[in-house]
């Protein structure tokens, strides 16, 4: 049984060799002249503010789980939505009614990050 893995192990083994021997010989072979322009940071062309170390405000962790959270939400109903007239025929007002759970559960996690002032962006 475990002979038949030999040859995913061979595969696995190959390709580690391989991409660690690219990335090493391009360290070793490609051209190094750093300069001070090279080593700054790169801020969509701005000239940078502060150092790199400085802490970044919890407030955009925050926006940023609650737009994956709205952007899922999204990728639940539309197909839903979509497939509604079949659903509907095949479950009947079952279907409705697990949706409008759903959609109770997310609006209750929408207000909640409202009254915690989440999306206020100070």
């Amino acid at each position: 049984m475990l002979e038949s893995y030999i040859p995913i192990f061979i595969v696995m083994f190959f390709a580690t060799v391989i991409a660690l021997g690219i990335t090493f010989s391009s360290m070793l072979l490609g051209p190094q002249r750093p300069n001070k322009e090279k080593l700054s940071t790169y801020e969509s062309g701005m000239k940078p503010v502060g150092t790199t170390r400085e802490r970044i405000s919890i407030k955009y962790y925050l926006v940023a789980m609650l737009f994956i959270i709205f952007d899922l939400e999204v990728l639940f109903i539309y197909p839903w939505a979509v497939q509604f007239k079949k659903l509907f025929a095949e479950f009947g007002i079952s279907i409705f009614i697990s949706m409008f759970i759903f959609l109770v559960v997310f609006e209750l996690g929408y207000l909640y990050a409202y009254k915690k002032g989440g999306f206020e962006w100070d």
